[in-house]
């Protein structure tokens, strides 16, 4: 039995959505990095489910599927060095408080 292209695009799309509500409304610096890389999973299972269903043969959406993870693994990093740097310098996370740096 194999799994229709629909329910992944479904799980994907849901996914997506869930990634965009989270970073519109979330406050806290690290639930919005989160929600960033829901939404770039979100982008990763379409490269692979596109891949499968397009061209089942080759493997090129399991490639930049991997290079869209080694991505986003560079730009967490990155990310959570500039929140550890901004709690050292405010002792908050919240991104209200972000414009505290400005003086």
């Amino acid at each position: 039995m194999e799994i229709h292209m629909e329910y992944y695009l479904v799980i994907s799309t849901i996914m997506f959505f869930a990634g965009i509500y989270g970073f519109i409304t979330r406050r806290n610096l690290l639930a919005i990095l989160i929600s960033i890389e829901l939404i770039l999973n979100s982008v990763d299972m379409n490269f692979v489910v596109f891949n499968r269903y397009l061209f089942p043969e080759q493997m090129e959406g399991l490639f930049f599927s991997l290079f869209a993870i080694g991505i986003s693994a560079c730009e967490t990093a990155v990310a959570i060095a500039i929140i550890i740097n901004i709690y050292r310098n405010i002792r908050n996370i919240q991104a209200k408080n972000l414009n505290q740096l400005k003086d």
